[in-house]
């Protein structure tokens, strides 16, 4: 039962009030009777002091004062049982417990012992200045003329005293056993409290380990447990939306793969049965189909790569605008075969950048034939680059027909295809982008889209200066 996390919890919340209020129980039981001694001797010094202070004020001296010395204390004090009473203590002679009052002694102002308080110093010896100093003044007109010496061993306790004591200490014990109740009732609650969303996080954790991977677990509080429940949230969707994303990308790999094997396949089945002869034209549309399954490895194997940190960079030093007049020169030809300009703004000046220039340009060719496929004629793409922090950004703007809303954060994602009918028909994988964000992270860059319908796409890139 203890090995749970709910009984460990309730059992440290009770360990917690019992050691602390057993301390304090401890501490007031030591220090009770000490505390009560000392206010004790307190009040009766300011007692006697103040009937010294009149008897002297009376009498001008201490003489006889040892008859009367009974009368002034007003309670009487208790010697230990193993002292004895000394017959040359004033008040021995009296029977009962008035043989027993030794709690104070008295020294005139010259420090002779006029009642004796310690059989050290009977009447008549003179006290050590040391003592003196120990014991309570007695003035008269602001002159010293006395000092009240107390006993060597603190007198003991009346009835009534002890009875106060053992109420007390009685008062401890109940207070000690409600704070374990209290604790007790405080620690299942709270216990329950903290083991309960972890009791949900690990049911939850456990339906994921059995394939059902979206799992939502209920978020009531803004502190540690409450955020690791958002965590885990976050965490399930994620392997949801990537458990459906390789899903979908498994279908897609299959039926991109099975549209030109089936080509392929069907055009030499006809040409082995005789049904078809093999012309060149034939043998090319075959050739184009082998050469479009080899494009779709590659891009695949580049992936994987990537994904493995495994891809290899052939970086060097270039400037932004050589770069991109190179992209647009690679493609001049073609954009104005559509009738479509394409532009290059980038001053001569601008930092180089480290990059491998052959997998950049794999970059812009994706990008730069997205933009032609869907750029209308009297169209423009525009090729830019500025610095922005401690990064070059780099833009590819057309003014096509736009992205949807609801597609655009999704276009960079393997497969994915805005347009399903469009993409087929050209042969598309619906791998370009994908490759675009891979190979921009293997150089420590980020890309980035933004769209308006009918107005065109603007695709941002950042690579880091260096500098």
């Amino acid at each position: 039962m203890f090995r749970t996390l709910y009984w460990k919890l309730t059992l440290a919340f009770i360990l917690v009030a019992f050691s602390t209020t057993a301390l304090v129980a401890v501490f007031i039981r030591i220090t009770s009777a000490d505390r009560l001694t000392q206010l004790i001797i307190d009040q009766q010094v300011s007692s006697l002091q103040t009937a010294l202070n009149t008897y002297y004020t009376n009498n001008g001296s201490w003489d006889n004062v040892a008859q009367s010395w009974p009368q002034m204390q007003f309670r009487t004090f208790l010697i230990p049982a193993a002292q004895t009473p000394d017959p040359s203590f004033p008040g021995s002679h009296l029977p009962g417990n008035l043989d027993q009052q030794r709690g104070f002694g008295l020294a005139d102002a010259q420090g002779i012992v006029v009642v004796s308080v310690d059989p050290a110093y009977p009447v008549g010896s003179s006290v050590p200045q040391k003592t003196l100093l120990a014991g309570a003044p007695v003035t008269v007109g602001g002159k010293r003329v006395g000092t009240i010496l107390r006993a060597s061993q603190p007198p003991g306790f009346n009835t009534q005293e002890t009875q106060f004591l053992q109420r007390t200490n009685d008062a401890l014990i109940y207070a000690v056993a409600g704070a374990l109740l209290v604790a007790l009732l405080i620690g299942i609650l709270l216990s329950r409290t903290l083991t309960h969303p972890l009791k949900a996080l690990t049911e939850a954790a456990h339906r994921i380990s059995q394939g059902k991977l979206e799992q939502q677990v209920i978020v009531k509080s803004n502190d540690e447990i409450g955020q690791l429940a958002a965590a885990f949230n976050r965490m399930s969707q994620e392997v949801a939306h990537e458990n459906r994303l390789r899903r979908q990308m498994t279908a897609d790999i299959a039926h991109d793969l099975r549209t030109p094997l089936t080509v392929i396949s069907g055009y030499i089945e006809s040409m082995r049965d005789g049904v078809l002869k093999p012309t060149p034209q034939r043998l090319s549309l075959i050739y184009s189909e082998i050469e479009r399954l080899k494009n779709m490895v590659g891009d695949l194997r580049m992936l994987s790569l990537a994904d493995a940190g495994e891809l290899s960079l052939n970086p060097q030093q270039i400037s932004p605008k050589t770069l991109l007049d190179k992209a647009a020169a690679l493609f001049k030809y073609q954009a104005e075969q559509q009738a479509v300009t394409i532009a290059v703004k980038a001053a001569g000046d601008l930092p180089e950048i480290r990059i491998d220039e052959a997998r950049m340009m794999q970059v812009f060719g994706n990008l730069i034939t997205n933009a032609l496929r869907y750029t209308p004629p009297e169209g423009k793409i525009t090729l830019s680059a500025q610095l922005s922090g401690s990064s070059m950004e780099i833009c590819v703007q057309d003014t096509g027909a736009g992205i949807d809303p609801e597609e655009l954060p999704y276009i960079f994602e393997r497969f994915h295809r805005a347009d399903q009918s469009r993409h087929t028909e050209a042969g598309e994988s619906g791998l370009g982008l994908a490759i675009v964000k891979a190979l921009i992270e293997s150089h420590g860059g980020t890309v980035s889209a933004e769209s308006t319908p009918g107005q065109g796409t603007s695709i941002h890139i950042l690579i880091p200066t260096g500098k």
